[in-house]
């Protein structure tokens, strides 16, 4: 994984959050990572499909306010790896697409 503006290379560690949901069947994650060096967010995100094929993209760069908004978001998730999950923060997150 690698900044989208710097093309710096990130460290597992250096993942800030991470969100998990189920939508129409498909699990959809985003992490988000924040680069020390240029202090913008990269966002990847993965889409497995209920058909079994997974894709992964990334997103940004996202400013450091926007970023940590919604990291502060995921934050308020006791368990937002919890695809099923059903929070306030997850609906708000996913705009109210879960199953």
């Amino acid at each position: 994984m690698q900044c989208i503006q710097c093309k710096r290379l990130f460290l597992n560690e250096e993942r800030i959050a991470s969100i998990s949901g189920s939508i129409m069947g498909d699990e959809h994650t985003d992490a988000y990572f924040l680069c020390p060096v240029c202090g913008v967010y990269t966002v990847a995100s993965w889409w497995d499909d209920f058909a079994g094929v997974e894709s992964e993209c990334l997103s940004g760069p996202k400013s450091k306010q926007e970023g940590d908004e919604r990291v502060e978001l995921i934050r308020e998730c006791s368990e937002p790896w919890d695809k099923k999950c059903r929070c306030e923060a997850h609906r708000k997150y996913f705009n109210d697409t879960l199953d």
